[in-house]
């Protein structure tokens, strides 16, 4: 019997095998990308949405000032962060304005549909928050600033003292002295590279929030992400929350710049001379190190007081209704 001659199977067919994987990968990959794209798109036309209803523009000597209201009862003004908006402010106040306040939030210079002038240091912006009052027939209120809201706050205080019946710092960008001229506030090299790449484009901020959530949260939340992983979901919620309302960053591109450069400047205001009654609030661990500067600010204002937390980050995480209801009992004893 002669014996069996096997063929070897074409080399092509390898070849051919390989190349149909390889043309199903970029099918992958395509397809992934494609609905990538369209979920950011999708994201960012619900945040321009968003972000064009609920407000109105006044125009006032100060120029044209944006600002969202809910709620009735005693005025309350909420001087929103970095990154906000007058859809952050109200954000903040929503519980606030179910406990009998009416919260007034404007868009700093810079944001939304306020436009920056040539002239937006802190003391500018105190103006234009009285200017807003006036174009609103409001003769006093009391003053939530927070975070970057804190110097425009706490100028407001000093310039506009006889319509400023309160003034509460939460976790300010405030100055603080600190060893050998370094900046009052910190900027971990994660928020600097940040500011440098995500916060440059609507795009790359969605993607990082998607691919690099807890590098955001830390760099620029200044929240550590363990706190947030630990909290309860309702908490989680809430930073997930301010995190979808930074978009759209194009539209504060130019007041996280003005902020920048405030915060990393900040003089020693005349403290001593702020006569309202005054709290200030901060964690410990928060990444921005205002813990400090709430501290050295409560000490310093007449009459002040402090509320601290060991953790939390900069947004309080954990806290949110110790937080918003020091803030009530407070504003009511006043």
């Amino acid at each position: 019997m002669s014996p069996r001659i096997r063929t070897p199977a074409p080399r092509h067919s390898e070849a051919h095998r390989a190349g149909a994987l390889a043309v199903a990968s970029a099918a992958l990959v395509a397809g992934l990308c494609g609905r990538a794209w369209l979920a950011y798109r999708a994201d960012l036309r619900a945040a321009r949405e968003r972000v064009s209803t609920g407000s109105r523009v006044v125009r006032t000597p100060c120029g044209a000032i944006e600002y969202g209201e809910s709620g009735e009862g005693e005025p309350l003004l909420v001087v929103h962060g970095a990154g906000g908006g007058f859809d952050q402010g109200l954000t903040f106040g929503r519980p606030l304005a179910g406990m009998g306040f009416r919260v007034v939030a404007m868009s700093r210079f810079g944001y939304l549909r306020t436009p920056l002038p040539a002239d937006a240091s802190p003391a500018a912006q105190a103006d234009a928050h009285a200017c807003l009052l006036d174009a609103l027939g409001l003769p006093r209120v009391a003053v939530v600033g927070i975070s970057a809201g804190a110097p425009s706050s706490m100028q407001f205080a000093l310039r506009h003292g006889e319509r400023c019946r309160a003034l509460v710092l939460l976790t300010p960008a405030a100055y603080v002295p600190r060893p050998g001229g370094t900046p009052p506030l910190h900027a971990p090299a994660a928020t600097r590279l940040l500011f440098a790449t995500a916060l440059q484009s609507n795009l790359l901020y969605w993607a990082a929030t998607r691919l690099s959530r807890a590098a955001v949260i830390r760099g620029i939340l200044a929240t550590p992400p363990a706190v947030v992983e630990r909290a309860d979901a309702g908490e989680r919620a809430r930073i997930g929350e301010i995190l979808a309302e930074i978009l759209p960053v194009s539209a504060r591109r130019k007041g996280l710049l003005q902020d920048a450069a405030v915060t990393s400047t900040l003089p020693r205001y005349d403290l001593e001379r702020i006569a309202v009654p005054t709290l200030t609030i901060a964690a410990d661990d928060d990444l921005f190190g205002t813990d400090d500067a709430a501290r050295y600010s409560a000490a310093h204002i007449p009459g002040a007081r402090f509320a601290g937390y060991p953790s939390g980050g900069h947004l309080w995480v954990g806290h949110q209704h110790e937080v918003i209801a020091a803030i009530a009992d407070f504003l009511r004893s006043g």
